[in-house]
């Protein structure tokens, strides 16, 4: 499959398909990643759009140059292909920070200086209307830090989005989302009240890293286009928080695919730890890319052009 350009052709009523593959290189690609992977570009091909590529290098202390590699070498033995360069978050900061700068402006961040100990604490007697089940990050954050100025921010402590004040801001509508992944396809509208109980203030920027998974993947599946998220059924609860960055930095929405898990014999879901799953492994064993796609329960499909090896422009190592 030949990179595509970025626009729809002259008088398209639509904007083109756009998926992405965004991997963290903290391990081996197993499974369930060729799962996700194969079912993005799938659903690219069949709509004539376009399969990118991303690189998830915002945690410096685990990500490794040569696992990068390998998962490139492994997509390209899947026989998928992609636009170059790749895009790597650890080059995306200045994009974050003015997410970051204008969220500020509108006065829904906060800085945070409590501890998981503290976080825990703070949760240990009863609070009226406390949520019973987590969001997107587990437990929700009791508050303890809200109302604190930017200005009284202190070196290293994260940034909270206010949760309330943000909703209040964007509306309730802002939640609504569609949905094209199986059994829950179509318009999708959480109650705000229940999205607030289960969420609470999220973190956009930590300590460590300058960001979070929550506001790079905004920016970046924006600023590339992406038109359709493709990912599992564990991130769902992550979509109504997507959607309310979005509508509050005025980007495009997408539509959203989250699919089934790939989980072992015990039912548990597949990680990198799995290394008996990893892709590498059934290589050296002989399997082909017919058979990881058997493996995972989706159709076999002629192989296109394959992409530049992992050493090409653009696709080594980060830079």
């Amino acid at each position: 499959m030949p990179a595509a350009a970025e626009g729809g052709g002259a008088g398209a009523a639509l904007p083109p398909c756009v998926t992405r593959f965004a991997p963290s290189p903290t391990g081996p690609l197993h499974l369930g990643h060729a799962f996700s992977a194969l079912t993005a570009w799938d659903r690219a091909r069949a709509a004539g759009g376009v399969f990118r590529l991303r690189i998830e290098d915002i945690d410096a202390a685990r990500c490794r140059p040569e696992w990068e590699a390998a998962i490139l070498d492994d997509l390209a033995w899947l026989g998928l292909a992609w636009p170059r360069p790749v895009v790597r978050q650890s080059t995306r900061g200045a994009a974050y920070d003015a997410a970051l700068a204008r969220l500020a402006g509108l006065g829904l961040l906060y800085p945070c200086r409590c501890r998981r100990g503290d976080i825990r604490a703070a949760l240990a007697a009863p609070q009226e209307g406390a949520a019973s089940a987590g969001g997107p990050d587990g437990t929700p954050y009791p508050g303890t830090c809200r109302g604190r100025a930017m200005a009284a921010a202190g070196p290293g402590e994260a940034i909270r989005l206010d949760l309330g004040r943000a909703l209040a801001r964007a509306g309730g509508a802002a939640l609504a989302h569609v949905e094209t992944g199986p059994g829950r396809a179509g318009l999708v509208v959480p109650d705000p009240a229940r999205f607030l109980a289960a969420t609470g203030d999220v973190i956009l920027a930590r300590r460590d890293l300058g960001t979070s998974y929550h506001l790079a993947v905004v920016i970046d599946d924006a600023a590339e286009g992406v038109t359709e998220v493709v990912r599992g059924e564990d991130l769902a609860a992550s979509t109504p928080l997507h959607r309310l960055l979005q509508a509050l930095l005025g980007l495009p929405a997408p539509r959203w695919h989250h699919h089934r898990l790939i989980r072992d014999a015990a039912g548990r879901r597949l990680a990198k730890r799995d290394d008996a799953r990893a892709l590498a492994r059934y290589r050296a064993e002989g399997a082909g890319p017919e058979d990881i796609r058997r493996l995972v329960g989706l159709p076999a499909q002629p192989c296109p052009s394959r992409p530049p090896p992992a050493g090409a422009a653009g696709a080594g190592s980060p830079g």
